[in-house]
């Protein structure tokens, strides 16, 4: 999977306040969740399941939001998922997607939990709910950072 990453330009450059940055801040420095982003870069959409109670979280965090308890471990989701529900995006794409527009975003159903994320190769005529979709890792050209995406 590693070499499936897709390698893509960041949006025409705009300056803006960290908060508003689009792509997180991913090494280990900035987040105590890294380790998501080192298992993406390896093709691994993963998360953090609690030890205590068991719960699988999403998105992936440092304390569990069912039992506070901080014992957590990684887990694997998968690369196939089943789409849920869907929409296109035709008008207010964030700031420097205006271009991508259309796109589909999604809600996929993946190792039990249900992700939303843009969904790429496809027209929004030809998805289906229930409809097979594959992880999409993509990587900024300039500085490495990585995210996901489905294709269909």
């Amino acid at each position: 999977m590693k070499d499936d990453i897709e390698k893509i330009a960041q949006p025409e450059k705009i300056t803006l306040p960290q908060m508003l940055d689009f792509y997180p801040l991913e090494d280990e420095k900035n987040t105590r969740i890294s380790q998501f982003f080192q298992n993406l870069k390896m093709g691994h959409l993963t998360t953090t399941k609690c030890k205590s109670c068991r719960s699988v979280l999403w998105p992936p965090r440092v304390v569990c939001s069912n039992c506070m308890s901080d014992d957590l471990e990684w887990v694997n989701l998968g690369t196939e998922g089943e789409l849920y529900a869907f929409t296109e995006m035709k008008a207010g794409a964030p700031l420097g997607f205006e271009k991508d527009l259309p796109f589909c975003i999604g809600l996929v159903k993946i190792g039990g939990l249900l992700l939303s994320s843009r969904i790429d190769g496809v027209r929004y005529e030809d998805l289906k709910i229930g409809q097979k979709v594959q992880l999409k890792v993509v990587e900024l050209e300039n500085d490495g950072r990585v995210f996901y995406r489905f294709k269909v």
